[in-house]
């Protein structure tokens, strides 16, 4: 097996899973992702989306929309992105010079962001070592372990944060099915929150992605973003979806079902040791031997630069995808 060094990895990218496994069983199913297999339907969309240039009615209805479904209040601004991932690159650009903490293990494109944009950047295990950092970044819950941060210690350390001119940044890009757990409602001073809509709604390829915080701060977004930043299909589907609350609630409960039953199907090859309801992480001292062995069956789970006993599943998509992952761990070890 091959690949290029030095890029970080992401989870997805099937195309790498066929060159890794070359002889391995077709369809492919793409384990690899927290993406939600099931997708918000998604209807026939006028033609008009496609032709002309997004428009400011459009784009106010999908901000609407994601105040109502994200609990923004009025006095917090809002600004919608071509997905979260532009949304990180331009962090660098709200707050001032000076050291950065990113609580890991986590997501490595903020630590990346920060680097790429000259700052130095500290990666801490436990927000006690934040030490003089001005900016702290933080994913609630986190990817991979689905450690959740309470709101009370995180409205605390955004507060300590503005006494000294710092930044608080928080990706709740797996939030959604926990709303409880979001900073959103009281949002906090010198706070960005970052949410992410493909995730949850399994649409990831439409790229749609909100940041939320003091209007002072999503105006710099906004205007870094330029015009016409989402496309008008984005901000019609994103729209919908996010003003249908019955979609939400009965896809929260099937998925949380199902993160239970894939927990089920793990056991026999380590110990879940964390996750959310799109995703869970295995660790198990033969996590290599695993990913080889999955590979060969055409199933392609994410693996980890920082900790080669680590393997993370999402979740599959229906009855075959789930019976074939059941045989292909039931037949690890191979005789």
């Amino acid at each position: 097996m091959t690949e290029a060094a030095g890029k970080v990895w992401h989870g997805g990218d099937l195309a790498q899973a066929k060159a890794l496994f070359p002889e391995a069983p077709e369809p492919w199913i793409d384990l690899s992702t927290g993406i939600n297999p099931i997708p918000y339907p998604v209807s026939e969309l006028p033609l008009s989306l496609w032709q002309r240039l997004p428009g400011a009615r459009d784009e106010a209805a999908l901000l609407a929309a994601a105040r109502q479904a994200y609990r923004v209040s009025a006095a917090a601004g809002i600004v919608a992105a071509p997905g979260t991932q532009i949304l990180i690159e331009l962090l660098p650009r709200l707050a001032n010079a000076g050291a950065v903490a990113v609580l890991g293990p986590t997501y490595a494109e903020h630590a990346l962001a920060w680097r790429k944009a000259g700052r130095a950047v500290h990666e801490i295990e436990r927000l006690d070592d934040v030490g003089d950092a001005g900016v702290v970044v933080l994913v609630n819950p986190n990817n991979p372990d689905g450690r959740v941060i309470g709101r009370e210690q995180l409205a605390a350390l955004a507060r300590s944060l503005a006494t000294r001119g710092g930044l608080l940044v928080i990706d709740e890009a797996f939030i959604d099915f926990m709303p409880e757990a979001s900073l959103i409602p009281d949002l906090p001073p010198a706070t960005i929150v970052l949410r992410s809509f493909g995730k949850t709604y399994g649409l990831a390829g439409l790229r749609l992605g909100f940041a939320i915080g003091e209007p002072r701060l999503t105006e710099i977004l906004r205007n870094a973003l330029g015009p016409w930043a989402v496309a008008g299909p984005a901000l019609h589907l994103g729209a919908q979806a996010l003003g249908d609350v019955a979609w939400l609630a009965a896809t929260s409960a099937a998925r949380t079902q199902d993160a239970g039953r894939l927990d089920s199907l793990l056991e026999t090859c380590g110990e879940v040791v964390g996750g959310t309801s799109l995703f869970r992480l295995l660790a198990t001292p033969v996590a290599v031997a695993l990913f080889a062995h999955l590979g060969r069956n055409g199933i392609y789970v994410r693996r980890f630069q920082n900790n080669v006993g680590w393997l993370r599943f999402g979740l599959p998509a229906g009855v075959p995808e789930w019976t074939r992952l059941k045989d292909a761990l039931a037949s690890f070890p191979p005789a």
